[in-house]
């Protein structure tokens, strides 16, 4: 039976930790001439512009043996009208799995459904699952262990947030998130997040007005840009809510000294972060970013 990666739901807390105990191995550079995709085909469909989900992917693809086929919607008939469910049904003939990077989640939900090979959400409106996975990596392999560690995200309540949230309570992180009134993350998300499906190790998801509560006694500051593709119409709106949840040196002081700091990236320097703490001693969002590429590897091998 397929199984699919549409959000961080889809995986159990034991696969996250043994899907995180892989890319670990992986970067180590263990197995590194296992190649359990050698005879298979992955496509990537992005309707958005990328850097890290591509590249990551592509690269993982090929060191495991696979070819990697990129697929945008001008080159394929979806971008003319043919329909999601016949695109999948095609598209699952000739390949063995597929990355997808829409606008509306509810369309990868659809290609999942109609498809017979495992689909992987790259990003979507609503969830990004596989930053997700490569944020726990980097917390776990800086902080050693991810239970009970207070992570502190600070800014807009858009796709990174509610899968961090996901990732926080199947895993026992403390995730306290400060955003203006009106930028939460999505009700369904933090809803099930209160279900504590995992009761022994869920972690508390605490949402707060002001940034240097949440900062407060942090392990981990996570920040992401404020306007996110296909939101630039509200720019200036969001830019004036904002200006008041930057990460700089000031918010830093309220953190523990061996706070690190993570940015899915791209990020827009000197609004929701500062140059300083981006390149300071604190910051790992360059590890945070290259984890992409093992914890890819790590989920392309689970999956096929």
């Amino acid at each position: 039976m397929k199984r699919d990666f549409l959000t961080i739901w889809d995986l159990s807390r034991i696969e996250i930790e043994g899907m995180l105990r892989r890319a670990i191995d992986l970067k180590s550079g263990v197995d590194s001439n296992k190649c359990p995709l050698i005879g298979k085909s992955i496509g990537l469909f992005f309707e958005k512009p990328s850097t890290r989900t591509r590249v990551s992917f592509e690269v993982g693809i090929y060191q495991l043996g696979g070819q990697a086929i990129y697929l945008s919607p001008k080159e394929i008939q979806l971008g003319r009208g043919e329909t999601i469910a016949d695109t999948a049904r095609v598209l699952s003939g000739y390949l063995s799995g597929i990355i997808l990077r829409t606008y509306s989640h509810s369309s990868i939900e659809e290609f999942a459904m109609h498809s017979t090979i495992p689909v992987i959400n790259g990003l979507s409106d609503l969830h990004h699952p596989c930053q997700a996975i490569a944020d726990l990596m980097t917390i776990l392999e800086k902080k050693r262990r991810l239970k009970d560690i207070r992570l502190a995200y600070i800014g807009d309540g858009n796709n990174v947030a509610n899968s961090l949230i996901g990732a926080a309570a199947r895993t026992g992180i403390e995730m306290v998130i400060a955003c203006p009134k009106g930028f939460e993350p999505n009700q369904d998300v933090l809803k099930r997040a209160g279900n504590k499906e995992d009761a022994e190790n869920a972690g508390e998801i605490i949402i707060v007005r002001d940034p240097k509560e949440a900062a407060s006694r942090a392990d981990v500051i996570y920040t992401d840009v404020w306007v996110s593709m296909g939101q630039e119409k509200e720019a200036g709106k969001k830019k004036a809510k904002f200006k008041n949840y930057q990460i700089n040196k000031q918010l830093l002081q309220y953190a523990k000294k061996d706070v690190i700091v993570l940015h899915c990236l791209p990020a827009y320097r000197g609004q929701e972060i500062t140059d300083d703490i981006m390149d300071g001693p604190n910051s790992a969002i360059f590890n945070q970013s290259e984890n992409r590429l093992h914890t890819g590897k790590a989920l392309l091998e689970f999956l096929l």
